[in-house]
């Protein structure tokens, strides 16, 4: 893989954790108009029609070579991203509402495990010594992150139901890698479409209800670009990269959020945020190429 390659796939992979970043304090702004539900349906919901409008234009200018067309050999991994998609959220809500936030997000870390992973093991794609102490530094850093203490390491049903919907994310994301060859576009309209519709639904059938216009149009807003953006250039960081290593500068995600959150909200983070920011920077440096960290010397 050339350099110059390596690097484009490093900055849709960082651009991509950036966007999604935005998600987490803006939604909590506007989880005070909008019932968390509705707010997920709308956010992909966002995705979908962003990007269908910006796929429309595109088409209409001419600018429409890539393939998005899938092969039959390809529905099976279609079919799986969409109900892994739908599945990963609703069982994070369900175990939400049984185990603390803490655990919740000490256990959701799972998932970059889960992908690189699956991705070893079931796509048999390559990790090497490297690849692999960067990735531990990054689960470390961001476990680190999301530790509260003693009491965050409870496991019950509801930390059942989280760690599920981190493996079900772990295998979707190596399901989008299986068809990152193909058009993002299509891949972030399937979502949008399944994926929104689907918790837009469930919001309905659960009584919920937004009466602020405004704060309906923002998330829809927020959705194009903490959603919409954000899977579109990840699904390129995974052409690129894999899916293994693209998972690495996801869990950038966490530290992005907190710096945003610290503007918005003014919320200061601790030494522990610092400390495990170090981890995030070995594990991103050791991913950042598959050549030995010490090289042998010639004789």
């Amino acid at each position: 893989m050339k350099k110059l390659s390596v690097k484009k796939g490093i900055f849709f992979a960082v651009l991509s954790a950036v966007l999604y970043a935005l998600s987490t304090p803006f939604s909590k702004l506007l989880l005070e108009y909008i019932p968390s539900t509705m707010m997920a349906g709308l956010l992909y919901i966002g995705a979908g029609f962003g990007m269908g409008a910006i796929a429309f234009l595109r088409k209409q200018s001419g600018n429409n070579s890539e393939d998005g067309k899938f092969t039959k050999a390809e529905m099976p991994y279609v079919f799986a991203m969409i109900i892994l998609d739908i599945a990963a959220p609703i069982s994070l809500m369900l175990g939400l509402e049984m185990t603390s936030a803490a655990n919740a997000s000490l256990l959701n870390n799972f998932e970059y495990a889960a992908t690189a992973l699956v991705a070893h093991f079931v796509f048999k794609e390559k990790i090497s010594k490297r690849l692999g102490f960067g990735i531990v530094m990054t689960i470390l850093s961001c476990v680190i992150l999301s530790f509260e203490g003693s009491a965050a390491l409870s496991f019950s049903k509801g930390s059942a139901l989280v760690l599920l919907s981190a493996v079900f994310w772990g295998i979707e994301n190596n399901c989008t890698r299986a068809l990152s060859e193909k058009d993002p576009m299509i891949i972030v309209l399937l979502k949008g479409i399944f994926c929104g519709g689907t918790s837009f639904v469930l919001a309905l059938l659960l009584g919920e209800r937004a009466e602020n216009f405004l704060s309906i149009v923002l998330a829809l807003v927020l959705g194009l670009v903490s959603y919409g953006l954000s899977i579109f250039v990840f699904v390129y960081a995974q052409r690129i990269l894999g899916a293994a290593r693209t998972s690495v500068y996801s869990a950038l995600t966490p530290f992005v959020a907190a710096a945003i959150s610290l503007v918005v909200f003014h919320e200061l983070p601790g030494a522990r945020y610092l400390f495990a920011v170090c981890f995030m920077v070995i594990g991103a440096w050791l991913s950042s190429s598959d050549e030995p960290i010490f090289k042998k010397k010639e004789k």
